[in-house]
């Protein structure tokens, strides 16, 4: 058992250039990005096969294209509109859910300058 533990606690090479990778926040801010579209993929093309339906099958129901439905089940697809998510969990029988949530730890922005504390003039519009 001693072993078995062992070998699912080594890390692979792969591993550690993650992590390593992860320490630079721009390419853990993608990391996340991409993790979440794979997320929406994977549920839609789950949800589709436990009704089921092909991509072309559910197409047809939802009013769309079979392209269309190949797109949202890709996890590199950025471009999913929250009505037509609304439209293929209505037929697979399913709700949406969004949440946004406030960053943690997110500072206010730093302005270079304050306001400035220039007056504008008016003309006068009744003459």
């Amino acid at each position: 058992m001693a072993v078995e533990e062992s070998i699912m606690r080594r890390q692979t090479s792969f591993d550690l250039y993650l992590e390593e990778q992860l320490k630079d926040a721009d390419f853990a801010e993608r990391f996340r990005k991409a993790g979440e579209a794979w997320d929406v993929a994977i549920q839609l093309a789950s949800l589709r096969k436990k009704s089921g339906l092909s991509q072309k099958e559910l197409a047809q129901r939802v009013g769309t294209s079979q392209q269309q439905i190949s797109r949202l089940e890709s996890p590199s697809y950025e471009g999913h509109s929250l009505g037509m998510l609304r439209r293929v969990a209505e037929v697979l029988g399913a709700t949406v859910h969004v949440e946004i949530q406030r960053k943690k730890h997110q500072t206010p922005p730093i302005v270079a300058e304050p306001k400035s504390i220039y007056r504008v003039k008016r003309k006068d519009l009744r003459k």
